[in-house]
């Protein structure tokens, strides 16, 4: 059972700037909210109330200002600072305390998932007990990631490869995992590659020698987007935009989430909308409050 997980909310974001020279690329906003709201989402939709957030060294107080210790969300946020990026398996040597003996999750803060039947994934994810799993998405372009095929009787990853030049399979790995605890061991033994960072494909693969890499899927109808870039983060946001348009529903909503989990109560999600002051968002938190009467 995994019942912490990290966001790694670092890195320079240099494909998006100047909009990144000042502020931290996860506290911009997708449509109505920061991006960092989104991954957390993920986590919190994973009932994992344990989470440390990875950031730019320099960068916490911005971070603090708008999540500081996640008591008004009824969880725990840590925060590390990073002075340079490493690597994504960096996050599990920064975190080795905050993990301890736990499983754990990692999700990259530049991505955005979406689905009716997300949560039930998550959920079988989360029921990780031993070795490791990936969420896995159909794409129309894999030599521009890092894909995996799987073997079909058992679910296990049996190839493995990052932006292959011939074609291998059409799933490509997203920036959501799901560890074991030996993932703070595999993640030490790794040596920097050409481009001089740790890279999760060879963490994954340590994984994957030992038969221990499964995978689920996000299935037709569900949507997985990278905001790396600005055109990504655009079509990103306008995909927000129309589907919360559309249903008069909020996506990432963190205190309906946490409302849902039973972790706040009502009277809290009022301190929020004080908090937030006179907008969008809180005129949604108010819907909410009346609907869970």
């Amino acid at each position: 059972m995994i019942k912490k997980g990290i966001i790694l909310a670092g890195g320079k974001g240099t494909r998006m700037s100047p909009l990144t020279k000042a502020v931290n690329k996860q506290l911009l906003p997708i449509y109505d909210k920061p991006l960092i709201y989104y991954p957390l989402s993920i986590l919190m939709l994973s009932k994992i109330k344990d989470i440390l957030i990875i950031v730019n060294k320099g960068q916490l107080n911005q971070y603090k200002k708008l999540l500081p210790n996640g008591e008004n969300l009824g969880i725990k946020i840590t925060y590390i600072e990073q002075d340079e990026p490493k690597g994504l398996p960096d996050a599990f040597i920064l975190g080795d305390k905050f993990i301890g003996s736990d499983n754990v999750s990692l999700i990259l803060g530049d991505n955005f998932f979406y689905g009716q039947s997300l949560s039930d994934t998550l959920k079988r994810c989360t029921n990780l007990k031993s070795g490791a799993k990936v969420l896995l998405y159909k794409v129309n372009n894999p030599e521009l990631f890092g894909v995996a095929k799987i073997d079909k009787k058992n679910q296990k990853i049996k190839i493995l490869k990052e932006k292959p030049k011939k074609f291998i399979s059409d799933q490509a790995v997203t920036g959501l995992y799901f560890f074991d605890n030996k993932v703070v061991q595999y993640a030490k033994s790794l040596k920097p590659s050409k481009r001089n960072e740790l890279e999760i494909i060879d963490l994954l693969k340590k994984y994957k020698i030992k038969k221990k890499l499964s995978a689920e899927f996000l299935g037709r109808g569900g949507a997985w987007l990278d905001t790396g870039s600005i055109e990504d983060y655009y079509k990103t946001s306008a995909f927000v935009q129309a589907i919360e348009n559309r249903q008069g529903l909020k996506i990432a909503c963190l205190e309906e989430i946490a409302l849902l989990n039973k972790w706040i109560t009502k009277s809290q999600v009022m301190k929020q909308v004080k908090f937030y002051g006179n907008c969008e968002y809180s005129n949604y938190l108010k819907k909410i409050i009346k609907k869970s009467v």
